[in-house]
């Protein structure tokens, strides 16, 4: 009997060396918790025997019990790069068009080529739906959504009003060039640039210079001519009649005429319609002797937003942003948790799967009891302690010795028994 003893030792001993060996091989792996074997002694008895000379006939291990004690996080700078402060899971799902849900502490996320968000595995990262003002809309894991990184924000608005707000200096001469060349800078005085938007949402660069025609005398006008170009057009107006808009100020620099003017004729590169542009000087713009300056200018247009960058804030809402401005609310991360997670079943790759034992999954939010917080530009490692393995490792190593020194003793008393003669 007493090698069946010795026997459930060393498969004890064995099942411990695998799995420390497993922790240990595990100890670089995101995410990854490790497992404790424990035991239980084996004891046959009936109502006859007495409590006094019961002798056990082993051990059995009673569970292989995963430890889910939170692993040190490593900084990283990738904003998807999360990890959970707290007893919470990731949701995952394979792939986006079947139900099955995989739950993970490995928060080491990117983007596929598909714009979803991803971790190592290809496991779709599962949140929130959100409106427009970051309200969730649902929080229930059947309409979870896999997040989705748009890559654009916005429609083209194409511009159809320049407003500038400008000086001219009075002193001002008049420029010693009379014909107009953009490409001579003596034929006008300043000029200024705008970037407009065509209907397509490109941009384009809209310049005006401003070329004085007039000195008041004290008692006349003083008038100003502006020629407009997009690129190398030259803006004009009634139906192409007109080259420049003429501004008129009076005598004490107040704009009396020509401070708006509609452009009709230019036609963007690759459109087949005429795009109107209305360049208009508010009624602020003056012309006294400080020098030429341009306080304030604007236009109506807006291109279409590129995504330029994704974050996650500590509620676990992720945000895009985009190149003309704008920021939207993709989704908040969905956190799960277990009434027992130590039932959980591993499927590899830090991946687990609920049982009948670790209870149902339950959902909720960063930051609500039970569920931990969301730390972002952070990686959750393997809680693995190498000086507590090897430790424990020494030990399983030595009661394998044990065990083995018991069943080769009880071999050799056998063989005595053996050689007993009559």
């Amino acid at each position: 009997m007493s090698f069946y003893t010795s026997l459930s030792g060393l498969q004890a001993a064995q099942t411990d060396l695998s799995t420390i060996s497993h922790n240990l091989a595990n100890v670089s792996t995101n995410g990854f918790k490790k497992s404790r074997t424990e035991f239980a002694d084996v004891m046959a008895t009936s109502v006859t025997t007495s409590p006094t000379s019961q002798i056990g006939s082993g051990t059995v291990v009673r569970a292989n019990r995963q430890q889910f004690g939170q692993g040190p996080s490593q900084q990283s700078t990738s904003g998807l790069d999360l990890a959970i402060s707290g007893d919470g899971f990731f949701a995952v799902k394979p792939n986006v068009d079947i139900n099955k849900v995989n739950y993970t502490r490995n928060g080491g996320f990117s983007v596929n080529d598909d714009h979803y968000v991803v971790d190592a595995n290809g496991g779709h990262l599962q949140v929130y739906p959100v409106d427009g003002s970051g309200a969730v809309v649902a929080s229930d894991l059947d309409n979870a959504i896999s997040l989705k990184l748009p890559e654009t924000s916005g429609v083209a608005v194409p511009t159809t009003s320049v407003k500038y707000t400008t000086n001219f200096s009075s002193n001002a001469a008049l420029p010693t060039q009379s014909t107009f060349s953009r490409f001579d800078p003596k034929s006008y005085n300043q000029s200024t640039s705008s970037t407009i938007y065509d209907s397509s949402g490109n941009a384009i660069t809209m310049t005006s210079y401003f070329a004085r025609e007039s000195i008041s005398d004290g008692t006349t006008d003083s008038t100003w001519r502006v020629y407009s170009f997009i690129g190398d057009d030259q803006l004009k107006s009634g139906n192409g009649a007109n080259s420049y808009q003429t501004m008129t100020f009076d005598k004490d620099g107040v704009l009396k005429s020509g401070g708006s003017v509609l452009f009709d004729d230019f036609t963007p590169s690759g459109a087949t319609m005429p795009q109107a542009i209305t360049l208009e000087f508010s009624n602020k713009t003056t012309q006294v002797a400080a020098p030429f300056s341009v306080s304030d200018k604007s236009q109506n247009g807006m291109s279409v937003g590129a995504l330029e960058g994704v974050t996650v804030d500590g509620e676990g809402m992720v945000k895009a942003s985009f190149s003309n401005g704008d920021v939207q609310n993709l989704g908040k991360v969905m956190l799960v948790k277990f009434s027992n997670p130590s039932g959980l079943r591993q499927l590899g790759n830090s991946y687990w799967t609920q049982t009948g034992i670790s209870g149902e999954a339950q959902t909720g939010a960063a930051g609500s009891p039970g569920y931990g917080n969301i730390m972002s530009n952070m990686v959750e490692r393997s809680n693995v302690d190498i000086t507590e393995e090897l430790v424990a490792l020494i030990a399983a190593q030595r009661n394998f010795q044990a065990n083995s020194k018991a069943l080769d003793t009880a071999s050799q008393i056998s063989q005595t028994i053996f050689n007993i003669r009559s």
